[in-house]
């Protein structure tokens, strides 16, 4: 694939996605969770006001792994789904479809961005000025893995889209994909798991958690803030057959890109095959 092809693409659908005010409506969203976490997250308590960082990103955790794939495969479905008219035209022009593919992932992955680090930024900026700056290292670690996590979903939303011909099919696969990965999959697991015996079982958890990238993520962000007591058998069970936190989130970014990695090879097989 050819930058110089790529690059315009993406630049285009970079500008789609700000034009129909996608980027603005979830940094909206994204800063406003991180300043109604950070100020409310302890109302329950008894208590209102900022807290530190720590405590807000294990917090925003659990949101985000909610949010983030529901949005990245609901944007990513649209942009991919060939459209009369204009995708014809596209595919027309002398560009592979491996840089249309490209270009389009990384146009959006750029729009997913520009949204992640506005809101995510201009929240974390309000909390360092409120709070004091215990628990900061974890925070851009989480975002990090918020703009992986979003990549991830991107693919498997391309993934997707090219292997339906139908508008409602692509989508109906795609929310099934979310339901799968952040709701169903764990309860697969705690009832697998409770069918085996301990050893067996931690050996499936281990394997288990390797099967689904928000699992991963929640793990690998539990990891960036040293937060080892509520990691849940997942985590513990990575922590103890890896060795240490460095091999643990080693294994769990290579797993994250394996996951956006081969979900595109297969969007590149399919379409190349296809008849546009």
């Amino acid at each position: 694939m050819e930058l110089s092809s790529i690059l315009p693409i993406a630049r285009q659908e970079l500008i789609v996605a700000i034009r129909n005010k996608w980027t603005v409506i979830f940094a909206f969203v994204f800063g406003s969770l991180v300043l109604a976490i950070s100020y409310f997250g302890t109302v329950t308590a008894g208590e209102i006001g900022f807290q530190g960082f720590n405590r807000t990103t294990a917090s925003l955790l659990s949101l985000v792994l909610y949010l983030i794939p529901l949005v990245a495969l609901m944007m990513g479905t649209q942009s991919f789904l060939r459209s009369e008219g204009e995708d014809e035209m596209l595919f027309s022009q002398p560009v592979s479809r491996s840089a249309i593919l490209g270009g389009k992932l990384l146009g959006l992955f750029a729009a997913m961005t520009t949204a992640t680090f506005v809101g995510f930024g201009l929240g974390g900026l309000v909390i360092a000025t409120q709070t004091d700056a215990e628990g900061f290292l974890g925070y851009p670690a989480f975002v990090l893995l918020s703009l992986i996590l979003s990549l991830v979903f991107l693919s498997l939303s391309m993934l997707a889209a090219v292997a339906s011909k139908r508008q409602t099919k692509a989508f109906g696969i795609a929310l099934l994909l979310w339901f799968f990965f952040v709701i169903l999959y764990d309860l697969l697991v705690l009832g697998g798991s409770l069918l085996l015996k301990e050893r067996s079982a931690n050996y499936f958890i281990f394997a288990s958690l390797f099967g689904n990238p928000v699992d991963i993520v929640r793990v690998a962000g539990l990891l960036s803030m040293k937060g080892g007591e509520v990691f849940g058998a997942a985590g513990a069970a990575l922590l103890k057959f890896l060795g240490g936190y460095t091999q643990a989130f080693a294994a769990a970014i290579t797993s994250l890109i394996l996951w956006t990695v081969i979900p595109i090879l297969i969007s590149l097989r399919i379409v190349r095959n296809q008849d546009i």
